[in-house]
């Protein structure tokens, strides 16, 4: 008998999103990451909920379709990490006419079936809060909604779900090597040690990596037809002071979005260019840099220069390679390969995808192996994550009761807390009755009793997890208090071992 009934390579938004489907199937997972959860793509993202205005132009309707459907039940799956957010888009001569502008936003608002959020509407741009920072010549333009999210925690509370439905995550531990019979041996390497495991059958879902583990972990023959497209982002200094989101048209015909971020940051991206290089070293180049500084200077009043820069990050897409001309035509739309080899167990490779549809992936990914397992029916779609269970509007109520019951917390403190951990905030905070009671301070309201959950139950093994994976805090630490939190972890990780 097989040690698991599925394993999983790839600890991103797929892969988690398979393994919590399948773990609440009753099925026994196994899900490896060569490093830490969301450490790829899935934390590289532009932080977007969003059905895909621009893929309308691509006539790619059932994939938005798709998309609009599942943002209002990621919303409600997940309260505390994804919100509404609106959206101004301004018009100009030089962009897409208003006609096509028009319909565009009306097809986006009635082809998902929206429930939730408020409709698209014209604006004035000239006496809205919108049209504040923006330059005089933007006069009118158009309101939508979609949703923001923090990518890396959706995935590290995907991979945490699954683990309470009975699923084993293991990062840190690469796949070396599978071999395929009637099962799958896979060879994992864990902290220079080999380690052999045994499953009925195997997911690829390695993002950009998908090709690489299917050549040379799993030797499978043919040409892969992955694509990789890398997209570039970069972080400033806060350039609006207002919460609404802004998407801006490119002479070239992309589209840039500028995002709220972090409080006191502005999130600008992307960039769409493909990518050729190692996929272990992903950085925006300074071209990139430039380009985004130059999107958002066309429109803003105040002009953004690469030195202003706080933060830049790049990610790659593996997309399904349609043969489009340009990467940005590229479709984004998943594609599942299953290899079920009569007498063999079974492969499913997963290409493209994005974080919006990553629910419906999963389902449709079972749906796909079914014939290979027993399985219990779809369930994520009534789920909430964890932390998640409170109404899909019910953020600002869970920040009050939650200075009403830990009155030392300040509300930027209680804010970031509920909107990280939802209902499971009381698990960091406890019976602490003053701020002091949470432990050692490393600095922007981030302390040792927060840091241990992270470690304990979630999988955080290093700094880089804590301040840019399970939190954006690497923004506001100085490089005295990231050592300082290194040290700690450090020391922490040796207890627990001596333990």
């Amino acid at each position: 008998m097989a040690d698991f009934d599925l394993a999983v390579i790839g600890g991103g938004i797929n892969g988690t999103g398979i393994a919590r489907d399948a773990a609440g199937r009753g099925l026994r997972v196994l899900l490896v990451e060569q490093n830490d959860l969301a450490s790829g793509t899935s934390s590289a993202s532009t932080k977007l909920i969003h059905g895909g205005l621009r893929y309308l132009e691509h006539y790619a309707f059932r994939l938005v379709h798709e998309a609009l459907v599942e943002r209002e039940v990621l919303l409600r799956m997940a309260p505390h990490l994804i919100r509404p957010m609106r959206f101004t888009l301004p018009s100009h001569e030089a962009g897409r006419s208003s006609v096509m502008l028009r319909l565009g936003l009306f097809i986006y608002d009635h082809l998902g079936g929206r429930k939730l959020l408020p409709p698209s509407k014209t604006v004035d741009l000239s006496h809205h809060a919108a049209g504040a920072p923006l330059k005089r010549r933007y006069q009118y333009g158009f309101q939508y909604s979609d949703c923001c999210v923090d990518d890396a925690r959706l995935v590290v509370l995907n991979a945490l779900d699954a683990a309470e439905r009975g699923a084993t995550i293991r990062t840190r531990a690469k796949c070396v090597r599978a071999e395929r019979s009637d099962h799958w041996r896979l060879v994992l390497m864990v902290r220079g040690s080999r380690e052999s495991v045994t499953a009925r059958g195997l997911v690829n879902a390695a993002g950009p990596w998908v090709g690489e583990v299917g050549e040379m972990v799993l030797r499978q023959e043919g040409p892969s037809r992955v694509r990789l497209v890398k997209g570039s982002h970069i972080v400033l200094p806060r350039l609006f002071d207002h919460d609404d989101a802004y998407i801006f048209q490119n002479p070239d015909g992309r589209v840039v979005f500028a995002i709220p971020f972090e409080t006191d940051f502005t999130l600008v991206g992307t960039t769409d260019e493909d990518f050729k290089g190692d996929v272990n070293c992903v950085a925006p180049s300074p071209e990139d840099i430039k380009y985004l500084c130059e999107a958002v200077t066309q429109y803003f009043r105040r002009a953004a220069v690469p030195g202003d820069v706080v933060w830049a990050y790049a990610g790659v897409r593996a997309l399904y390679d349609d043969g489009s001309a340009r990467p940005e035509d590229a479709t984004r739309d998943y594609h599942l390969d299953l290899d079920k080899s009569f007498g063999t167990a079974p492969l499913l490779t997963v290409f493209g995808g994005k974080i919006t549809t990553y629910r419906r992936l999963a389902d449709t990914a079972m749906q796909m192996l079914s014939h290979f397992f027993a399985t219990g029916p779809a369930w994520t779609h009534r789920d909430p994550l964890p932390g998640g269970n409170i109404p899909w509007d019910g953020i600002g109520a869970l920040i009050a009761r939650t200075r009403e019951q830990w009155p030392f917390l300040s509300e930027a403190h209680a804010r970031r807390l509920a909107r990280a951990y939802g209902t499971r905030l009381g698990d960091i905070l406890g019976s602490a009755a003053a701020f002091e009671d949470l432990g050692e301070c490393f600095g922007a309201d981030l302390t040792a009793r927060e840091v241990r959950y992270m470690m304990d139950r979630e999988w955080a093994a290093d700094a880089d997890d804590v301040l840019w994976r399970r939190s954006k805090l690497g923004l506001k630490l100085s490089a005295a208090e990231r050592a300082n939190l290194a040290k700690f972890m450090a020391q922490s990780r040796g207890l627990n071992a001596a333990e």
